[in-house]
């Protein structure tokens, strides 16, 4: 997968197999790995700022975007985006 730019929408499968159209909000690298913070579209639409979900995912070996699998990894991760966005 190339490079994801913040604003680029696409679709990923859930938990229940269904499709869903997620924006990107933010990306950042650490630790040499991709990270990016995604919300769904439909949610972006009807909710208010403090009401959006954000998910982070993290690009992977075969260059797909997968589930952060860890706690620890997912708080690192968090907490990154937390000071990239949360700082301006």
């Amino acid at each position: 997968m190339e490079k994801v730019e913040v604003g680029e929408v696409f679709t990923i499968t859930d938990e229940n197999n269904e499709e869903q159209e997620v924006e990107v909000m933010a990306a950042l690298t650490l630790d040499d790995t991709e990270y990016i913070a995604v919300s769904f579209v439909e949610d972006l639409r009807e909710e208010t700022q403090e009401d959006i979900d954000l998910f982070f995912m993290k690009l992977d070996e075969d260059g797909d975007f997968s589930a952060i699998e860890s706690d620890e990894e997912f708080d690192k991760v968090s907490s990154a985006f937390d000071e990239r966005m949360g700082g301006n």
